[in-house]
């Protein structure tokens, strides 16, 4: 895929399932899921360090994606003044604090961070200041953002192709934060600015300081937005329904599989137009990771925009912290029992 350059070189820090373990047991032709695996396929990037505190763990991945130097800790890296154009931060969410603050220090050409920034806005909004402060740009694996088919929803949107949208109704699990802002940062690419209205009672289905929660959203033209919660430890949920004046797109499974159905006249009741009986069409989700490293690519070679940024993420955690905030709000006031 890599058209011109040299080859970046790449630090990845943490050696989880996102920075190269779900790629582990895939076939060779599949689309790569992880960090390490887009890097490796794209072709204009050169894997050279890693860090991972699990020695077994570190070992397992230079391994398996041929990285030449691994280290115990960030504080080793810099010690050895590894120099690396891009930096992945594939660490658990509770480090990405101290790990991106340490990693900009080495100045690095671009960060790519895994979602959430940081747990708080406070956190995040302070070290996308320091970003952009330093002139390096932030990306966050908000991947929907570079999946081809939410892409082309998103232009018909614009253009008005599929009618008046009349409302949206989403399905999540699994925190507010950790996956609620996913759903958040794609409402916001493909509806522009979004308004909480109310919120819902939690459901405790992730860590207790990450909750996930029913949401009732106004996004612009007062167009309502229902986001219902299920629970992580019944099975993973990321759903989406847009109803349009012209028919209803359901997008599934996370982005693996999409609904479409359209209004027609009805053959049984005269007069009236009633939704067909719909065709499925496979996602683009699988896609995502390697058009996010492409990007990062044009991006550092030919100054092309980059399509997740941390000031894009941060407007998402805003309105999960808001939400959150609303939902502790209303649980406070709300009397105890044996009270009058």
């Amino acid at each position: 895929m890599a058209t011109s350059g040299a080859k970046l070189s790449v630090l990845i820090v943490g050696c989880g399932n996102i920075a190269g373990g779900f790629d582990l047991n895939r076939a060779a032709g599949d689309l790569p899921l992880t960090h390490a695996g887009a890097y490796c396929r794209h072709g204009g990037f050169a894997l050279i360090a890693c860090v991972e505190p699990d020695a077994a763990r570190r070992a397992a991945f230079m391994t398996a994606w041929s990285v030449s130097i691994g280290f115990a800790s960030l504080e080793e890296a810099v010690a050895a003044d590894i120099r690396c154009d891009v930096v992945s931060i594939c660490s658990p969410t509770a480090c990405h604090t101290d790990d991106l603050a340490q990693v900009l220090e080495m100045r690095p050409r671009l960060v790519f961070c895994e979602k959430p920034v940081t747990p708080t806005v406070a956190q995040t909004a302070a070290l996308v200041a320091r970003c952009d402060e330093l002139g390096i740009p932030l990306a966050i694996n908000h991947n929907r953002r570079w999946d081809p088919a939410l892409v082309m929803l998103r232009g018909e949107l614009q253009a008005g192709r599929r009618g008046a949208l009349r409302s949206v109704t989403g399905f999540y699990n699994k925190g507010i934060l950790n996956n609620g802002s996913h759903m958040f940062d794609l409402l916001h690419y493909l509806l522009g600015d979004l308004a909480v209205v109310a919120v819902g009672r939690p459901v405790q289905d992730y860590p207790a300081d990450d909750p996930t929660f029913p949401i009732w959203l106004s996004a612009a033209g007062d167009v309502p937005v229902f986001i219902a919660c299920g629970d992580a430890r019944d099975y993973a949920l990321f759903e989406l329904q847009l109803v349009f004046s012209g028919g209803i797109v359901s997008i599934e499974d996370g982005g693996q599989r999409w609904r479409e159905r359209r209004a027609e006249e009805s053959t049984v009741f005269k007069g009236y137009r009633m939704l067909d009986a719909g065709r499925f069409l496979p996602g683009a989700d699988d896609a995502s990771m390697l058009a996010a490293i492409d990007n990062i690519h044009r991006h550092l070679y030919h100054g092309d925009t980059v399509a997740c940024t941390g000031h894009t993420a941060l407007a998402a955690q805003r309105l999960c912290e808001q939400a959150r905030n609303m939902a502790l709000l209303q649980q406070s006031s709300e009397p105890t029992m044996g009270t009058t």
